[in-house]
């Protein structure tokens, strides 16, 4: 049995918790290695997730106009990038949206928006449209995606019906100054504690290749271990023109294919998903990312494009794997 499988039959069997120097053997691994540790993750994968894939869409609700100055975002303020704008969309666009999800058979649907966090107005436009999903389309999750949220308004989301609430640490806490000045990693951490505290199942992950060390890396799956995030979201790179990060282009497939394991054996009994960034990044090999994941987006990103449905349906289908039509039942069990 190779080292590999020998740490993950440890996961299992002894609820390991990995070291640093554990996390840093497996993103320096020789890349000759990166089959064994893929099957060694998988052990782990398939224990918890067996071959079902998680399918989740999202629809960019307001884009542009932020004030926030994320280096890696084209929708900040500090951003040049030739983006289209647009302010809140009404209830039914997002109704709308639902109604494509559903087509694409996506269990979960993400309703994004673009600011520092949602006026009451723009809640209220967010939350009225849940309450219609949830009817017409039986057992569809939502998560919402709408920044750092003021007091009461996770009460709200929670009443109409959110079952998920997504707030990236996007980083490592010593990272995160490099990265945006004009809110704190602390202030993230908040919002995931605050819906965490109304029974919404948190969503919190990471974006990589932001310049940040191995040791960084490593940081960021302890902290989301920490959060006890529900659903973790792994996000690599694709920098932008005229973002701060323009120009950035750290990351090689095989290198995405160990941090996709590492966070999986942090974080054995999580959904991770491969997220922004996956077709620029793993390229061909995407396919691989698989067998330590069992989430991915279908459909676009926030302001690039991604892979074609159908394609990804091809995938799943190709790989022997099936599409998680779990939804309601399995969601319970998860945040208990």
């Amino acid at each position: 049995m190779s080292k590999w499988h020998e740490l993950a039959t440890q996961v299992l069997e002894q609820n390991y918790e990995l070291t640093e120097t554990d996390a840093l053997n497996i993103l320096n691994a020789p890349d000759d290695d990166i089959l064994d540790i893929m099957a060694a993750s998988y052990k782990i994968r398939k224990r918890y997730f067996g071959n079902k894939v998680k399918l989740n869409m999202i629809i960019n609700t307001k884009t542009g106009f932020c004030p926030e100055n994320c280096g890696y975002c084209a929708q900040s303020i500090a951003a040049t990038t030739p983006i289209q704008k647009y302010t809140m969309m009404s209830k039914d666009q997002i109704i709308a949206g639902a109604h494509r999800a559903s087509e694409m058979n996506s269990g979960t649907y993400c309703i994004v928006a673009s600011g520092r966090g949602p006026t009451n107005r723009e809640l209220d436009t967010v939350t009225s449209a849940v309450k219609e999903i949830k009817d017409r389309y039986d057992g569809m999750r939502v998560c919402a995606c709408l920044g750092i949220l003021k007091p009461g308004q996770a009460e709200k989301l929670k009443e109409a019906g959110v079952d998920r609430y997504n707030h990236n640490i996007n980083t490592s806490e010593r990272h995160h100054e490099n990265i945006t000045t004009s809110h704190t990693y602390q202030d993230r951490v908040s919002t995931v504690g605050k819906v965490k505290d109304v029974g919404i199942s948190p969503c919190s992950g990471v974006i990589v290749g932001m310049k940040e060390t191995k040791q960084d890396v490593y940081y960021m799956g302890q902290a989301l271990k920490e959060l006890d995030a529900d659903s973790i979201p792994v996000n690599f790179l694709h920098a932008m023109e005229g973002t701060m990060l323009e120009g950035t282009d750290e990351l090689h497939p095989v290198y995405c294919l160990k941090v996709l394991a590492l966070f999986r054996f942090m974080n054995p009994t999580k959904e991770i998903r491969i997220s922004g960034g996956r077709e620029v990044n793993l390229r061909s090999i995407q396919p691989l990312g698989l067998y330590a994941a069992n989430s991915i987006f279908i459909g676009d990103y926030l302001t690039t494009c991604g892979q074609d449905g159908t394609k990804d349906h091809e995938m799943i289908r190709d790989l022997g794997f099936e599409i998680d039509y779990e939804n309601a039942e399995d969601f319970e069990d998860a945040t208990v």
